[in-house]
């Protein structure tokens, strides 16, 4: 038996496997995106493949595995530029979803997660007022360390206010987490992020996935209403601009009326009006010349 044989016999089976599935699913499926896992927990990838495990197939991968095992795929277009991307801890995703859909659903579903010592607060993290239902003790000291205002109240311990007892930016202590743990404030915001993605043939990186959706929606919403208005303005009949192009030729029909004397019963109130005003004018210049009414 020769030594490429005998390397081939002993190789796990797990990574035999796994080689054979990363030639397989590229192939199967439009879209290729690579997550790095650094910052992303074993509870919240389970609760992100649980939910998407008929969308999407998420696969933890051996870089060098994975590299030798995307050599042999043929026709998947930017393949060997994913390749270049496996460093550190990641994760592949194939599906048939759309890349930019695909990295806004993992932002509107991220988890809120108890904090440990050492993780930064990416936002306020509040003590809500009420009562905590934990009974007096050596956990009083916490709070006190914490600046957290409390009372005691049938037995139990009660925050006497909303407080801020970390900003953007600050370092959770062991002690603070301890505390937010036992009040069941999960400040930390964790979710996996598309960090790079292949999809017919093109290449999108971090940065070009990111959408602010309600950014794009005002962007929408002010780009229709001026092409309904210039439509409009220029007399462009579309399903969109029929009711606003029917109400300003009544308007301007009225007032073509109106200003030629035609009275109808919607000129009527405004040539009596305006008949009125002239006739006050001229009896105003009579009188003004000497001339007194009979």
């Amino acid at each position: 038996m020769t030594a490429p044989q005998q390397a081939r016999k002993h190789y796990p089976k797990k990574k035999r496997l796994m080689y054979q599935e990363l030639q397989e699913l590229p192939t199967k499926y439009n879209v290729i995106a690579l997550s790095k896992m650094t910052k992303v927990r074993a509870t919240q990838l389970m609760a992100i493949r649980k939910k998407f495990r008929n969308d999407v197939k998420i696969r933890i991968i051996k870089n060098k595995v994975a590299i030798r095992a995307f050599e042999k795929v043929k026709g998947v277009a930017g393949i060997e530029n994913l390749s270049k991307q496996l460093e550190g801890q990641c994760a592949l995703m194939f599906t048939n979803i759309s890349p930019f859909k695909l990295n806004l659903i993992f932002a509107q579903n991220k988890v809120f997660l108890p904090a440990k010592g050492g993780d930064i607060a990416t936002k306020e993290v509040v003590v809500p007022a009420g009562n905590t239902g934990i009974a007096p003790g050596p956990v009083l000291s916490e709070f006190k360390v914490a600046n957290v205002p409390t009372k005691i109240d049938q037995g139990t311990i009660w925050v006497s206010k909303d407080t801020v007892v970390a900003k953007p930016g600050d370092v959770i202590s062991m002690q603070l987490a301890s505390l937010l743990s036992k009040l069941n404030v999960k400040p930390i915001e964790a979710g996996i992020a598309v960090n790079f993605a292949i999809a017919e043939g093109l290449m999108f990186k971090e940065q070009d996935l990111r959408i602010d959706l309600e950014e794009y929606k005002t962007e929408l919403v002010r780009s229709f209403q001026q092409a309904l208005a210039l439509a409009t303005e220029a007399g462009y009949m579309t399903p969109e601009t029929i009711k606003p192009l029917l109400v300003k030729a009544q308007q301007q029909a009225r007032s073509l009326a109106a200003e030629a004397g035609y009275v109808t019963p919607e000129t009527a109130d405004f040539v009596l009006q305006r008949a009125q005003a002239k006739a006050q004018a001229v009896a105003n210049k009579a009188k003004e010349k000497g001339y007194t009414a009979q």
